[in-house]
């Protein structure tokens, strides 16, 4: 924070960025060896309607999530972001809409409407998310079909 109170310009555009990249990233599929160490802490913890994951799993949870259908696009809008320049630390909150398409079937689309809510710390590299939560507002279409664990 400045002197007085408020985020940066500068942490609220790298956290943006941040933002961008690992929606990007997801779209894209760009899983490549060790690309989470760009988007999250090694002991990042992830909630989600598909479950709950910590550390390694929360990356491995992501990319399960997304694989389960043909294609994506998620869009991120309103992001709000409060830094502790002191700690080191920044909790985000950002609008999403996020468009599933599935592999097959009559209704391919799976639409939903959501908000993410996010920790960051800063690292050497960067800001990197350390836990994040995505709520889904609404939905329309035919949800996947989630397995037992």
């Amino acid at each position: 924070m400045n002197a007085h109170g408020m985020t940066t310009h500068l942490d609220h555009i790298e956290i943006g960025l941040l933002v961008s990249r690992f929606f990007r990233a997801m779209d894209e599929r760009a899983f490549p060896a060790g690309w989470a160490r760009d988007h999250f802490t090694d002991d990042a913890r992830m909630v989600a309607p598909v479950g709950v994951f910590e550390g390694a799993e929360a990356v491995r949870g992501t990319e399960e999530a997304i694989r389960r259908f043909a294609r994506t696009q998620h869009m991120a809008s309103d992001l709000l972001t409060d830094v502790d320049a002191a700690s080191g630390t920044a909790r985000a909150s950002w609008n999403a809409l996020m468009v599933h398409i599935h592999h097959e079937g009559e209704d391919p689309l799976f639409t939903v409407g959501g908000r993410y809510e996010a920790e960051l710390r800063r690292t050497d590299e960067g800001w990197r998310f350390s836990r994040m939560a995505v709520e889904a507002l609404w939905t329309t279409g035919r949800p996947p079909v989630l397995t037992p664990a």
